[in-house]
C-alpha cells in the first residue's frame, strides 16, 4: 500500500456514504446527519471538492452504484449497513460503562465527531496513517473539534499501538473501553492482525469491547468475495491497497482466543448479507493471560 499518499479507500468510502444519503430508501438506513457530514469533511479537508461531491449525490452516480450492484449483491448499501452496525456497537458499549472509545484507521468516518458532543464525559480517539490524518485533521479544524476528541496521526507499523497510547496523556489504559477496527483488518498481513488484537487487549481494562469487520476466506485461502474475488483482489494491489488477510468464520473463536478475546453473542452467526464482509463483536477475556505489553509490534504494513 502506498505511504506516501492519503487513502484512495478511505476516500471512495467517504464518496460512497455520500451517494447513499441521496439514494431513497437507501439513505433512511444511515445513521443520522452521517451523510451530511462525510460531504462536509471531505470538502472541508480537501480530499474532494465540492464539484465531486455534488457528482457523487447526482442520480446517475446512485444509478451507477445499483446498475454494477448485482456484480457483487448488496455491496452498495451493505458500507451504510456496517455503518450502522459499528454505530449500534460502540453506543451499546458507552451505556454499558465505557468511558474512552478508539477508532483505528478512521479515514474520513465521521462516527467520533458526531458522538463526542453527545458524550462529552466521554474520551474519543483516532489514529490513522499520517498520510490520511493530515487531511481530516485539517477537515475536523474546519469543522470544529469537539474537545474530547483526539486525533492521532501515527504508522502503526513502524510504532507499536502499546507505545503509541502509552504517550497520549488523556489515555487510561485501565479504562473500560470500545475500540472499532471497521474495514481495516483485510490490509494487514496475519502477524500485523494478531499483534493488533494483542495490542488493543493490553491497552484497556476489563469489560472492553472490539468491533471490528473482516473478510472470510475462499478456496486457495485468499479473501473470498464470490466470483468476482480474483478481479476484485487484482484490482486492489493494482492500486496500491491489497488485501492481505482473511479469516473463515468458523475460526473467529479461536483467534480472539490467542489474543485475549472472545466472540460476544452479539456478533451475528451468519454473514451479514449485504455486501463481501462479516461483522464481529469480541468482548476482553475476564481472565487476563500473562504477555508483555511491549512485546508485540506491527510489523511492516502499507496501512
Amino acid at each position: 500500500m502506498r505511504t506516501d499518499q492519503p487513502s484512495r479507500t478511505a476516500r471512495k468510502i467517504a464518496l460512497n456514504i455520500v451517494s447513499l444519503g441521496a439514494t431513497p430508501g437507501a439513505a433512511d438506513t444511515l445513521p443520522a446527519g452521517m451523510a451530511h457530514a462525510t460531504a462536509r469533511l471531505l470538502v472541508a479537508s480537501g480530499a474532494a471538492g465540492p464539484a465531486l461531491v455534488r457528482w457523487s449525490r447526482s442520480w446517475q452516480v446512485v444509478s451507477l452504484y445499483h446498475l454494477f450492484d448485482p456484480l457483487m449483491p448488496g455491496e452498495f448499501e451493505g458500507i451504510g449497513r456496517r455503518k450502522v452496525f459499528c454505530e449500534q456497537q460502540l453506543r451499546d458499549a458507552l451505556q454499558k460503562g465505557s468511558t474512552q472509545v478508539l477508532v483505528l484507521g478512521a479515514g474520513y468516518d465521521t462516527l467520533a465527531w458526531r458522538l463526542a458532543p453527545e458524550f462529552p464525559g466521554v474520551r474519543f480517539f483516532e489514529i490513522d496513517h499520517p498520510a490520511t490524518s493530515r487531511l481530516k485533521q485539517k477537515g475536523i479544524k474546519a469543522m470544529g473539534r469537539p474537545g474530547n476528541l483526539h486525533l492521532m496521526a501515527e504508522d502503526l507499523a513502524r510504532t507499536p499501538l502499546t507505545k503509541v497510547m502509552e504517550t497520549e496523556p488523556s489515555w487510561a489504559p485501565n479504562a473500560q473501553t470500545a475500540i472499532l477496527a471497521e474495514g481495516l483488518l483485510m490490509y494487514l498481513p496475519e502477524k500485523a492482525v494478531k499483534a493488533l488484537f494483542t495490542q488493543c487487549h493490553d491497552i484497556t481494562g476489563p469489560e472492553s469491547r472490539m468491533v471490528f469487520t473482516y473478510i472470510g476466506t475462499g478456496a486457495g485461502g485468499r479473501p473470498d468475495v464470490g466470483w468476482l474475488s480474483g478481479l476484485l483482489l487484482w484490482t486492489m494491489a493494482l492500486a496500491g491497497e491489497p488485501w492481505l488477510w482473511s479469516l473463515p468464520p468458523e475460526r473467529l473463536g479461536a483467534f480472539l482466543a490467542d489474543t485475549g478475546w472472545e466472540a460476544s453473542p452479539c456478533t451475528p452467526e451468519s454473514p451479514s448479507g449485504h455486501g463481501v464482509e462479516f461483522y464481529a463483536v469480541a468482548d476482553k477475556q475476564k481472565i487476563k493471560q500473562e504477555r508483555s505489553p511491549f512485546s508485540t509490534r506491527l510489523p511492516p504494513t502499507a496501512r
